[in-house]
């Protein structure tokens, strides 16, 4: 296989949105060193959206970062390839038993509450440290293509194979990807079946560790489409909801907006998502369903099972758990007139900022001459 058919095209995902480009590699290409990544920069491989990028440059979700070929020579690189961490038998067993779908280019596990998805500065214990324990004997690392919160539970697609992952990161990026989660809200919305549309963005003072509802210019577009499943009176609801975008927190911070948080949620809801009686304090937030293209053709279409917590507050509130499962429209918002307008003005700003960009450009490289 020749260089140019091993450059690799990403799409930045929504949870990487505002990072720099070098923490982008260690989260989503460990195998390639910070010196490597230096190296592509300096002789101009390393590109965002079509123009050269040095690894302390921010990138925004949408952008396309170009990888050169990673399996470099030892020799040529200066650095051996990273040694794979070991994992006891009992963690292995542990990640085995969270898989409820497997084939040759997807996994897709249940992650349970309060795993976290990927590692921090305090966070140890995570799930993409066990992805060793699914690879296959001599095959490439499983990598994540998507996150959930730490204390959400559910559907988590992770790609075998470098092919499969470029796949699935265009699907999430894309849109084309159905998300469906289950949710016990505070109260019952008064509109059965809405579209909340509020602009999310980073609470400033927070670290980015907190979203909030911004309707100035830093915020950034937000839809998601909620569906009463059933009501217990007006103490409580259980819901669907369906993300049309991916921001962080968004199902989070949208519901609390519309002063109905969910269960267990005192980050954005504060004393008043906690229930009282038996009713677990853990968050009751469940990614019930995945539907995705497959790379190989047809279609991935997962459920998982609820948490035990989950499952013991739809009893004690008297629901009904057949009922959870409502049908899948098939007509989106995106696909809808309104959607397609947005969708259309979105993309003429991005034009126009690119644009800007290339002005820019030409103005510092007219000024060096």
């Amino acid at each position: 296989m020749s260089a140019s058919e091993q450059v690799r095209t990403f799409t930045v995902e929504e949870e990487d949105d505002g990072i720099r480009l070098d923490r982008w590699f260690r989260r989503n290409l460990p195998e390639a060193s910070f010196g490597m990544v230096a190296r592509w920069a300096r002789t101009g491989q390393l590109r965002v959206d079509g123009r050269r990028a040095a690894p302390g440059d921010r990138i925004e979700a949408g952008q396309t970062i170009r990888v050169p070929p990673i399996d470099e020579p030892a020799a040529e690189t200066g650095r051996s390839r990273p040694v794979r961490e070991t994992l006891t038998p009992d963690e292995v067993d542990f990640v085995r038993s969270l898989v409820i779908h497997s084939d040759p280019a997807a996994i897709v596990m249940n992650k349970p509450p309060g795993l976290a998805t990927q590692g921090g500065t305090k966070t140890v214990l995570h799930l993409d440290r066990l992805l060793d324990g699914l690879a296959e004997e001599g095959g490439p690392r499983p990598k994540l293509v998507h996150r959930l919160d730490k204390d959400t539970s559910g559907v988590l697609l992770v790609a075998r194979t470098p092919r499969a992952a470029a796949f699935f990161s265009k699907a999430f990026s894309g849109r084309t990807a159905r998300k469906v989660y289950w949710a016990l809200v505070v109260g019952v919305p008064s509109v059965e079946d809405g579209l909340i549309e509020l602009p999310l963005a980073k609470q400033p003072g927070t670290g980015g560790e907190k979203m909030h509802v911004d309707q100035g210019e830093a915020g950034q577009p937000a839809r998601t489409r909620y569906r009463v499943i059933d009501r217990a009176g007006n103490r409580a609801a259980w819901i669907e909801l369906q993300p049309h975008t991916g921001r962080t927190h968004q199902l989070r911070v949208h519901m609390a907006a519309i002063g109905h948080p969910i269960v267990g949620d005192g980050k954005y809801g504060g004393q008043e998502a906690f229930l009282t009686g038996s009713i677990s304090r853990k968050m009751h937030l469940h990614a019930r369903r995945l539907r995705i293209d497959h790379p190989d053709g047809g279609r991935i279409d997962v459920t998982a099972e609820p948490a035990d917590h989950f499952r013991e507050s739809l009893a004690s509130l008297g629901f009904d758990p057949a009922l959870g499962d409502l049908p899948l429209d098939e007509v989106r918002y995106s696909d809808t007139p309104e959607g397609k307008r947005r969708a259309a003005g979105a993309a003429a700003k991005a034009r126009r900022k690119g644009r800007r960009g290339e002005r820019r450009s030409r103005r510092r490289d007219e000024g060096g001459h």
